[in-house]
């Protein structure tokens, strides 16, 4: 009998599967993916082919999909490149898969302009994480193969890694809540975790049950009362938050609907309060 998988990183439905899940899952057919990428700044992932349908993460410019189906009403369902993720996207923010990136947005957010001046009105606004093919660069501006001209200062080559992914975080306090979200303009719980270890060079699930399950290691009972330390992550069921010193957490939180600090023990006894308890604390090595 077929194992059961996680729906949210495994391309399978009852009608349709990728190719490689042949024997693997039950589905009507079987089908070879397409590689697209991401066009617009960032993009929602969604539960169905719907613009109302549940966000359930947002893919961000130059990040690879999967597409295994795509439907009369212009959405594509596919796996994302970065963290395997499956779900719905707009065909208009994708196109086929073009020349490889080679910087990233290190900025909180920047923009592109359409030509060779910071005076011109933005075409773009980029968050970061995006990934750009830059063609070539003009004084202080970095042009893209598709044409924009962004800021050399806010962007980063591709391999360079963040020394501090608490300080990564930090860029984000006062960003609003939003479920699903992973920009400046929104960010959930484990989003901002996500984004903060993926720009430090750490390999980051999207759930934060799933970040429970693999990143670091686990701080026993006895030593996270004494011995917390900056970049431990605290997990409750369904919610994590970054250790930024020992008495102070950062988290996105629908408390405060926003990135925001909280002592870590006013935290602990808010949410002990609305009947959930720490299910553990892990170390990023």
């Amino acid at each position: 009998m077929p194992r059961a998988f996680d729906s949210r990183l495994t391309p399978a439905r009852a009608d349709l599967a990728a190719k490689d899940l042949e024997g693997k899952v039950e589905a009507a057919r079987f089908v070879e993916g397409r590689v697209f990428e991401v066009i617009d700044p960032h993009t929602a992932v969604r539960a169905a082919p719907a613009p109302d349908a549940p966000l359930l993460t947002e893919a961000l410019k130059g990040e690879r999909v999967t597409v295994y189906d795509l439907n009369a009403e212009g959405w594509a369902w596919g796996q994302l490149g970065a963290d395997s993720y499956v779900g719905w996207l707009s065909t208009n923010a994708l196109a086929p898969a073009g020349a490889p990136a080679t910087h990233k947005v290190s900025a909180l957010r920047t923009f592109g302009f359409p030509g060779p001046s910071i005076k011109l009105p933005p075409i773009e606004a980029l968050p970061l994480g995006a990934r750009l093919a830059i063609a070539r660069v003009e004084d202080r501006l970095a042009v893209t193969r598709s044409g924009a001209y962004v800021p050399l200062p806010h962007l980063a080559p591709l391999d360079f890694i963040e020394p501090d992914f608490v300080a990564v975080a930090e860029r984000f306090l006062g960003v609003p809540y939003l479920w699903g979200g992973k920009t400046a303009l929104g960010i959930d719980c484990s989003g901002l975790v996500q984004v903060a270890l993926t720009a430090a060079g750490h390999v980051c699930p999207r759930d934060s049950d799933m970040q429970e399950g693999a990143l670091g290691a686990p701080v026993a009972d006895a030593e996270r009362e004494l011995r917390l330390r900056r970049g431990d992550l605290v997990f409750w069921k369904g919610h994590v938050a970054i250790v930024r010193d020992p008495g102070t957490l950062i988290h996105a939180n629908a408390f405060h609907m926003a990135v925001a600090l909280e002592p870590f023990a006013e935290a602990v006894a808010r949410i002990r309060a609305a009947g959930s308890e720490v299910t553990s604390v892990r170390r990023i090595g």
